[in-house]
């Protein structure tokens, strides 16, 4: 590398060189384009944030139906929109840490069953009122309430009093609880002016951006928020979401430069993306997972041998194969992979196996189709992989009929309300939040209907155990009854890939959810 390309590379990096014109005068250095392109990359990146720009996004996961009520939050769009211009208490890093965000410092009573978390001071509100730990208690409150029907009911119902003493906020938990900080990370948790009681859509947060424009369904618009009390987010002077429900679209999108960031890129295209001028495709393996759930306590699902024959009749390594193309691992119809720290390898990998699914069904004594809700929107490569189980399912004797759904409106009128659909996990920090959030008997997002009073007793006591040998027993006992009991089928567990293009950078790969776990548009910043 000559001294001359160095000084371009500088100037180009500070932003004192267009993209375009570093590039032309690289290449009559005799540099390469691909080569120059990954310098620069590394020397943006080396520079660390730059203030201003504004960023586009092109999503999946966006509905007319959506609302900036977090207590709602089920898919995509608002899960990343809440992290623009909302904050929770606290983050969980990418190693899996606790984060300081509003509640800067938190301490527990030597039995994990009070906990108290010490509010920010100085944090201003979009509306300019300054944040309390009243408005944080009102916040938990609001959440706690059955009528509210919150994404984060089942963490909250483990908290029996809220209470407020100066600037701490004081938590009592039914039972001894000692991942409570990583429950109170949940992206639903997010702050508002009186918890949200005056007006729950009012979308006024403490976030990095506040709200200019809500078209749900159609497109989301940011501006930054001058008074925020973090400068380590918020780069760009405005974000910009625009919902392309379609693969094909979102793609081209990022290709034609109308957006610089996507997520939910389909694995069958992934690598042709990645080789694309200017684009870069992140992969990230975590704890997502797309699944088939069954309404356990809803005919023909109620009937145990109906369910197992449904299990055994996905080919879950082809599915894997041709559906995540390498981007994944095969599921074992429970909700927890290695990536959880206290995930049990022996529990037996279950297998496709037609002559067992063959003999449940004809136990269960049912006879005719079976109707299969799926949707574009409910996971990449969801209607394909509904007719991958459909073909495994025929050679076991089972008729499937898939049903194709609107995108608009799925997560609204099919998933939690029909009684068999597809649909994804993006996972959650702990088990502990995965197994309360979904499979505890009275989850809010109890998707399957799974009701057990055993589980629901080991669940609690898991919580106050501090030896990790039993605790991760529990666990392991508590993933075989969902595996064998419930109506969770988890042939496959996703990466996340996402992709952007060189105009931005500052990506930071997080295994807990997709586009940095939501976080990307925050902590990214632009490279132009």
């Amino acid at each position: 590398m000559n001294d001359e390309f160095r000084y371009l590379l500088a100037r180009a990096a500070r932003g004192k060189l267009d993209r375009r014109a570093f590039l032309g005068r690289a290449a009559a250095l005799g540099v390469a384009s691909t080569a120059a392109t990954g310098l620069l990359s590394k020397a943006v990146l080396a520079q660390g944030p730059r203030s201003g720009g504004r960023l586009v996004m092109g999503m999946q996961g966006g509905e007319s139906t959506n609302s900036l009520d977090p207590a709602q939050a089920a898919s995509q769009v608002p899960f990343t929109y809440a992290y623009c211009t909302g904050e929770t208490m606290l983050i969980i890093d990418p190693q899996g840490n606790l984060v300081p965000k509003l509640a800067e410092e938190w301490e527990a009573s030597a039995d994990a069953q009070t906990w108290r978390f010490k509010i920010r001071s100085g944090v201003e509100f979009h509306n300019g009122q300054t944040l309390t730990a009243e408005d944080v208690a009102q916040t938990l409150r609001r959440h706690s309430n059955e009528d509210s029907q919150s994404g984060a009911l089942g963490i909250m119902r483990g908290v029996s009093s809220i209470a407020v003493e100066g600037d701490w906020v004081v938590l009592q938990t039914t039972t001894p609880n000692a991942d409570l900080p990583y429950l109170l990370a949940d992206y639903h948790l997010v702050i508002q002016p009186n918890g949200g009681f005056d007006d729950p859509n009012a979308g006024i947060f403490t976030g990095p951006y506040k709200w200019a424009e809500n078209e749900p369904g159609v497109r989301h618009v940011m501006e930054k928020f001058a008074n925020h009390w973090d400068p380590s987010v918020g780069h760009f002077d405005s974000i910009e979401i625009l919902v392309i429900n379609d693969a094909t679209a979102r793609n081209s999108a990022l290709q034609s430069g109308q957006v610089q960031l996507i997520n939910r890129v389909e694995p069958r295209v992934a690598g042709l993306l990645a080789r694309a001028p200017n684009v870069s495709v992140q992969s990230t393996a975590g704890r997502g997972h797309y699944v088939f759930i069954m309404h356990c306590n809803t005919a023909p699902f109620d009937n145990h041998d109906l369910r197992m024959a449904l299990k055994l009749a996905i080919d879950r390594e082809d599915m894997v194969e041709r559906i995540l193309r390498g981007y994944g691992s095969v599921g074992n119809d429970m909700p927890i992979n290695a990536a959880y720290p206290l995930f049990d390898d022996t529990i037996p990998q279950r297998t496709y196996d037609p002559d067992q699914a063959r003999f449940h069904y004809e136990r269960s004594g049912h006879s005719g189709p079976i109707q299969l809700r799926t949707s574009e929107v409910a996971f990449p490569g969801a209607i394909d992989a509904a007719q991958l189980f459909q073909e495994s399912a025929a050679a076991a004797g089972i008729e499937l009929e898939i049903i194709r759904e609107p995108g608009d409106g799925y997560w609204s009128e099919t998933w939690n309300v029909q009684p068999f659909s597809a649909s994804y996990w993006g996972g959650r920090p702990v088990q502990d939040q995965m197994y309360s959030t979904a499979y505890l008997s009275n989850a809010d997002w109890n998707d399957t209907r799974f009701f057990n009073e055993r589980f629901d007793s080991l669940l609690i006591e898991a919580r106050g155990e501090l030896d990790q040998t039993r605790r991760k027993a529990i666990y392991s006992e508590m993933g075989t009854m969902v595996r064998d009991d419930g109506g969770l089928i988890a042939p496959m567990f996703n990466d996340f890939i996402d992709a952007h293009n060189d105009q931005i950078a500052g990506w930071e790969s997080n295994p807990s959810a997709e586009l940095m776990a939501g976080r990307a548009p925050i902590m990214m910043w632009s490279a132009t």
